[in-house]
């Protein structure tokens, strides 16, 4: 078991970290966005040679790189996104008295290019490594795309606790499309989902022969972990933002605005969208 100790503690370390950095980034005058989008373009090409380079070795250190790489590839989409710079269409609130089929419309609109971006990008990290022996870099890429999907369309559906305090000023119109309710009906689905993932992945690096396989699956089995606990966490009665305290700019009056607006939006519509899982899920990264 203490074999596991490390990359459990790694992918701990580096989910938290990166999360913090990207809402202290996100949180910072518009004015400092063009700088950030351009670091994290340049760590997005050392990204994407790390993945591609990595993907060739079966060696323990070679796993720990793809998913440091892996990591920092999806951040960028991240970024991206909520710097404004790859969204969507729409940037103003729900209309109102929008329901049903147009309203999930709306929603799709206000991320529509950072969606089809992520389809965009796995599609391009599956050619560039198809083949190889190490996969663990893509397989991280995909298990973060899974816990950002999963938790914004749980927010769509309704969940008690929003996290609208995350979002940057910038895009506090995505909480007109929010709702609170107690629960929806695809929660359970995605998280027996991916409870069932993380256990089959754990069951994988328990009995992993190689050091290679044992911290690859570990990684990735710490990620679905946290995929979960990240579900639980939008419908729990805790506050774990507090974990990322270090890192949100954002002030009281900003927090009284999301929640207002928040609350407004679940008076008048029947179904919310955010782009924070968990993770926010993921979200977070």
């Amino acid at each position: 078991m203490t074999v596991l100790a490390l990359p459990v503690l790694v992918t701990l370390a580096l989910w938290w970290a990166s999360t913090g950095a990207i809402l202290y980034l996100d949180g910072l005058n518009r004015r400092t966005f063009a700088v950030s989008m351009g670091l994290a373009t340049a760590l997005l090409g050392v990204a994407v040679w790390g993945l591609v380079a990595s993907s060739a070795r079966t060696t323990e250190e070679a796993a720990y790189c793809a998913f440091a790489s892996g990591l920092a590839a999806f951040a960028w989409q991240l970024v991206s996104y909520y710097t404004g710079y790859v969204t969507g269409p729409r940037t103003t609130p729900c209309p109102p008295n929008c329901h049903g089929w147009r309203r999930f419309v709306e929603a799709l609109r206000t991320s529509l290019y950072h969606e089809l971006a992520l389809v965009a990008f796995a599609s391009m990290l599956v050619f560039l490594t198809y083949g190889a022996p190490n996969q663990f870099g893509v397989w991280t890429f995909l298990a973060l795309w899974w816990m950002h999907s999963s938790a914004k369309l749980n927010v769509y559906f309704g969940v008690p606790n929003l996290n609208e305090e995350l979002l940057p000023e910038h895009m506090l119109h995505l909480v007109s499309f929010m709702r609170r309710r107690p629960m929806n009906l695809f929660f359970p689905i995605s998280v027996t989902l991916s409870t069932v993932v993380t256990v089959l992945l754990a069951q994988r690096a328990l009995a992993a022969d190689t050091s290679f396989e044992t911290a690859g699956f570990a990684i990735l089995a710490t990620l679905m972990v946290l995929a979960v606990a990240e579900h639980w966490f939008l419908v729990a009665p805790v506050h774990v933002n507090a974990l990322w305290s270090w890192g949100v700019k954002s002030g009281p009056q900003h927090a009284k605005e999301a929640q207002d607006a928040a609350t407004e939006g679940s008076q008048h519509t029947p179904l919310q969208f955010s782009v924070l899982r968990s993770s926010q899920a993921a979200g977070r990264v």
